[in-house]
């Protein structure tokens, strides 16, 4: 692409919105550089229909909030462009069009490359009940009989029986019959409660030994078998309409609006109107209809009609609906040598030999999740909730485990008679239900629990415990880049920091204060805290970078984080990038920065990390001029993160640390194995010639468990060796 610079008096326009690309679409990109992993024959093949399921779900929540979002402005006649300059209906036309591309290429990995693998491996997936044999046939059928028709409901539609409202995301078969006066429709819903991947026996290979039973048959055929719930179903629907006959019948899915509309200002109780919402939320307007391919055109009209949406959102699916079975059949027992074997956190932050708080009280400790165990955490509070000393402890909490030991901490500590203030956000995207089971078992245990503020978001980490020393009173910090939640800390990579410094504890106190009152410092010591001030703190060490490149002296950027979509940073990115400051950027999901631009980004580099871990952490490196500055913080640059969420960006001091997350941030950026670079506007992945080969999730699980081994923290432990060309 050809890019236009605007100038006037030779100052660059770094608005331009030729030098921006649709969120939406940069997105996309994100879930295609998944589906490269599912191609990937480096990965091993269970691994690789784990990718596959995850470009599934990721789709799912993208059509959810985003598809929907747009779909709400074009419904309330937004015209406004993006930074792109792209208007909601063009958005929406070019999404739709991305999307059906995308799943072509989805189902094409599936059905050319990933069945006829497993099948070599010895996994059958039956995609069409058709194709069953005899044997076959007769075990599905009694299956069906045994276990599936008693949970069944068919739903006949006609002048009595309107077309029954169907679930978000819920797989149905909608069956056409031959009726007395014409054609009948009816729905079926495949039952959650059933395991949608049933195992049956395999194909009986041919053999010369006849005495052979049939009860052992998958003990001397090692291939083993599976077909998919929606099949069985399909292939017995007829038991279902023993007075009609059935035409044909076809699986369909749909996909809701789930964006939640919260009138905060309004409701009386924030708690209670969440859950009001929720309820709502299965029921939204429908914004997506798959369909399988080969389905009768009779059938893709009537659920058209029924559901009131257009054709380029109807979706024709060349194989089974709803891909994220394939993690389902990840988790069945077996096929160990086709995963990656499983990666066991280090454990050597902390010591057994002294408690956590004599351990603080010597230097800042830094955590690197999940390389290193998240159980220092779980063991901060768990300590805090039962050491006499401990007076108060608050703590903000805005996504946990479903079993979640921090919760009990906290409960503890309050039976303990402690003052326990948690922050626990309700308006957690896809998590409000889980946190307001929380929010009152903490209630009724004693805390108090704040729902969250009006109008913003709470996703910052932070855990303030109030001590009492023989010196006094003395604060101990956890800040976090990452969830309280001890089940994504094994999958997401992370950065904590636990800390005794003095400065932040005033700063962590007047969070708080400001969180569950009307308190606002007058300034602060080392946090910076978004919605207020966290922009322009950004703003200013970009720009001080400016300044020291235009004095001639070295000037650097160094950032990882989820997503860049803020325009107002960007534009200040642009502006470094022209005045020669060099920008290296570690971005996962979404950029709508592009880079290659003459004059405008030619000092910027994007790298996108897609690997075994989900890349979460968020690190700020600047150069300011030889005296180097390093910052962790819970937010993305995103207009959300910084200017309607309530954000924690801090400093990571320590010498020791400080050099650790420069290391990291330096290994990421040497990654060739799982980098995508970012070149214009899209990503190729990294060219290995003439490189070392490293991946840089393999070489931190590598250099954990060493120090680990050095430290002499393995006893009773067992380790896992992961498969990499490093070492």
């Amino acid at each position: 692409m050809a890019y236009k610079l605007i100038a006037t008096n030779d100052a660059k326009d770094f608005s331009n919105p030729e030098y921006y690309q649709n969120r939406e679409l940069s997105w996309l990109k994100f879930n295609d550089r998944i589906l490269l992993e599912a191609k990937d024959k480096t990965n091993k093949l269970f691994e690789r229909l784990k990718f596959l399921s995850i470009t599934a779900s990721n789709l799912d929540e993208f059509f959810m909030v985003r598809v929907a979002s747009i779909k709400d402005m074009i419904d309330a006649k937004y015209v406004k462009p993006d930074i792109a300059g792209m208007k909601p209906k063009e958005q929406l036309t070019a999404i739709e069009k991305e999307t059906q591309d995308f799943m072509i290429r989805q189902y094409h990995t599936f059905n050319r490359s990933l069945l006829g693998l497993l099948e070599k491996k010895n996994v059958k997936i039956i995609t069409e009940h058709e194709r069953l044999d005899e044997r076959q046939r007769k075990y599905v059928d009694h299956y069906f009989d045994e276990t599936v028709y008693p949970v069944l409901t068919p739903m006949a539609v006609d002048s009595s029986r309107p077309f029954p409202l169907i679930r978000n995301k819920s797989l149905n078969i909608c069956v056409l019959l031959k009726g007395k006066e014409g054609e009948d429709f009816a729905t079926v819903q495949v039952p959650d409660v059933v395991g949608r991947v049933v195992e049956i026996p395999s194909a009986k290979k041919k053999s010369k030994n006849k005495d052979k039973s049939e009860s052992n048959i998958n003990e001397t055929n090692k291939m083993r078998t599976f077909i998919l719930l929606e099949q069985i179903i399909e292939r017995n629907i007829g038991k279902l309409f023993s007075s009609h006959q059935v035409i044909c019948a076809y699986p369909y899915r749909i996909t809701r609006n789930a964006d939640l509309s919260i009138d905060e200002d309004e409701a009386a109780d924030l708690l209670e109107e969440i859950e009001k919402q929720l309820k709502k939320r299965k029921w939204g307007s429908v914004i997506r209809l798959e369909v399988e391919e080969k389905a009768d055109k009779r059938i893709i009209k009537f659920l058209k009609d029924e559901m009131k949406i257009e054709s380029q959102s109807v979706y024709h699916i060349n194989g089974p609906l709803d891909l994220t079975f394939l993690m389902k059949l990840y988790a069945v027992e077996g096929f160990e040598e086709l995963k990656e074997e499983k990666y066991i956190p280090a454990h050597y932050a902390i010591s057994d030999e002294e408690d956590i708080f004599t351990q603080i009280g010597k230097h800042d400790i830094l955590l690197h999740h999940p390389y290193e165990s998240f159980d220092p955490v779980v063991d901060f509070i768990r300590q805090a909730a039962n050491d006499e000393n401990v007076l108060a402890i608050k703590q903000t909490l805005y996504r946990v485990s479903g079993n979640s030991p921090i919760i009990a901490s906290l409960a503890k500590a309050a039976d303990n008679g402690k003052q326990v203030t948690v922050l626990v956000e309700l308006k957690a995207r896809f998590d409000e239900e889980n946190n307001i089971q929380w929010a009152k078992k903490l209630e009724k245990a004693g805390c108090h629990v704040i729902y969250g503020l009006v109008g913003l978001k709470t996703h910052s980490k932070i855990t303030l415990v109030v001590r009492r020393e023989e010196d006094g009173i003395k604060r101990y910090v956890h800040l976090g880049t990452g969830n309280y939640n001890d089940a994504t800390a094994k999958l997401y990579t992370d950065l904590g920091l636990l800390t005794c410094n003095s400065a932040i504890g005033e700063d962590a106190t007047a969070v708080f204060n400001m969180i569950s009152g009307y308190s606002e410092p007058k300034q602060w010591n080392k946090l910076s805290i978004a919605p207020y001030w966290l922009r322009d703190r950004f703003l200013y060490m970009i720009r001080r970078e400016i300044k020291y490149a235009r004095e001639g002296k070295e000037a650097f950027i160094n950032a990882k984080m989820n997503s860049l979509c803020d325009k107002e940073i960007i534009e200040n990115l642009y502006e470094a990038s022209a005045a020669g400051v060099k920008i290296h950027l570690v971005i996962r999901g979404i950029c709508c920065l592009k880079t290659d631009i003459p004059g405008v980004s030619e000092n910027i580099t994007v790298h996108s990390i897609v690997g075994t871990f989900l890349e979460h952490s968020r690190i700020f490196y600047f150069a300011n001029g030889g005296n180097e500055e390093v910052y962790l913080a819970s937010a993305d640059w995103m207009p959300r993160n910084l200017d309607k969420r309530v954000e924690i960006l801090f400093p990571v001091e320590d010498e020791k640390a400080k050099k650790r997350v420069i290391e990291i941030l330096n290994i990421q950026f040497a990654d060739t194995l799982k980098a995508h670079v970012l070149t214009g506007e899209s990503y190729v992945k990294v060219d290995k010639r003439g490189k070392i080969l490293l991946g840089s999730q393999a070489y931190f699980c590598n250099q954990a468990r060493n120090q680990e081994i050095k430290l002499g923290n393995t006893a009773g432990r067992s380790f896992v060796p992961m498969s990499d060309e490093t070492s």
